[in-house]
């Protein structure tokens, strides 16, 4: 099948972001598709690129887009990648599937508009529940948009052939509006455990970074923004200085909106344990987990941000590192069923330092935990059980017939 595969923020293993998008196409590529990926990026030229990575037809189109942007500016984002890939989109010859990946939500106009023209059917698949987490974030206020983009959720899964999510939250979203589960498969972000492993310590990297050698190193990795709810770990990290602990440090490794403020945030409060650093391709990022000894995952405390499935949690499990969450959906239930981490609560931070304290002074604790975690990315959730399971949908679908 010629497929083209519409996401904006697909990013290779050689740039810093998510990769899912690369993963699945590569696995749809080796079972023989011809895959075409029509992604946002800000280019030099401000040309659409056109170029074969990894022999999937990637197309560039020239937009900008950043967690550091305003409401309206992301709004200018997603409406000119949207006009850009369906120009490309109608351009294309030949074509069995679209797959389109949200967030957001405009990126489903394009395969809907095509299926309406073309007849050529289309997955799509659920990252986050747009509009319902833009509402609840309180950046979807006027009530004709709302009414407009709950109109256009609800048209966009009607049409779709088939529909991936992310978590069982997400699931529950998507037959809410639908009514029905019968079209709506679940498959969670995918952990790399030929990625993120456990060896040796880079010790030239931890001096690199500035870090201790026999501290207690946290790590939170991927988007800062106002969902994630960083302000939950500079907390813990005044509750810790408050109670004289002196052997942990904790590493930011990212960007975002949030990221100025927090930094200035720690200056106020005089911490000299708390680490900022940029984006970094996957590589380093790996060698930077790999020499810390637990993942917090924190988020805002609002019903939407439960049923997140965020990438960093799934590396870290392949990374055999403890988790700490803090969100009351099926990460809680994840860490706790199989004993890899803890949930902490959102509003508490003393529970956090707490459980800190604990686990720096047991490292036999941190040991079993990140065990089972490694365990359970190697045998649930790794790309290679779930590239197949997203290929093997799409090969049942009709359209392969």
């Amino acid at each position: 099948m010629k497929i083209i595969y519409i996401h904006q923020y697909f990013k290779t293993p050689k740039e810093p972001g998510g990769t899912r998008s690369y993963f699945v196409a590569r696995e749809l590529v080796n079972e023989g598709h011809n895959v075409t990926v029509i992604r946002g990026k800000a280019l030099d030229n401000k040309r659409t690129t056109r170029e074969s990575i990894d022999n999937i037809d990637v197309i560039s189109v020239n937009v900008f887009y950043s967690g550091k942007l305003g409401v309206m500016q992301r709004l200018k984002s997603f409406s000119l990648f949207m006009w850009k890939a369906l120009i490309i989109l109608f351009r294309q010859k030949k074509v069995d599937m679209v797959i389109a990946s949200s967030t957001p939500l405009t990126v489903g106009i394009p395969p809907l508009l095509y299926k309406k023209i073309k007849k050529v059917p289309y997955l799509f698949e659920v990252r986050d529940l747009w509009p319902e987490f833009p509402i609840q974030m309180g950046a979807l206020k006027n009530p004709v948009l709302r009414k407009s983009a709950l109109m256009l959720e609800k048209l966009i899964y009607k049409n779709a052939m088939h529909i991936v999510t992310l978590s069982p939250g997400m699931t529950d979203g998507v037959a809410k509006v639908l009514g029905k589960k019968e079209k709506i498969t679940m498959i969670p972000n995918m952990a790399k455990i030929d990625k993120f492993w456990q060896r040796e310590k880079n010790d030239d990297l931890r001096k690199e970074l500035g870090l201790r050698k026999n501290s207690f190193k946290i790590i939170h990795f991927g988007a800062m923004g106002l969902a994630n709810g960083l302000d939950y770990i500079i907390e813990t990290a005044i509750t810790l200085k408050e109670k004289k602990i002196e052997n942990v440090e904790f590493i930011f490794l990212g960007d975002g909106s949030v990221k100025e403020r927090l930094i200035e945030k720690v200056k106020k409060e005089n911490l000299d344990n708390v680490f900022f650093y940029g984006r970094t391709p996957m590589d380093k990022t790996s060698e930077i987990v790999n020499i810390c000894d637990a993942s917090i995952v924190p988020f805002l405390d609002l019903p939407v941000l439960y049923t997140n499935s965020p990438n960093k949690l799934f590396d870290s499990l392949s990374a055999g590192l403890p988790l700490i969450v803090n969100s009351k959906g099926w990460t809680k239930d994840m860490v706790e069923k199989y004993n890899c981490g803890v949930y902490v609560d959102p509003n508490n931070p003393n529970e956090c330092a707490n459980i800190i304290i604990k686990w720096s002074n047991d490292t036999t604790i941190t040991e079993e935990l990140g065990k089972n975690a490694r365990k359970l990315a190697e045998n649930k959730y790794d790309k290679s059980i779930l590239c197949k399971k997203f290929v093997k949908i799409v090969n049942s679908l009709p359209c392969n017939k």
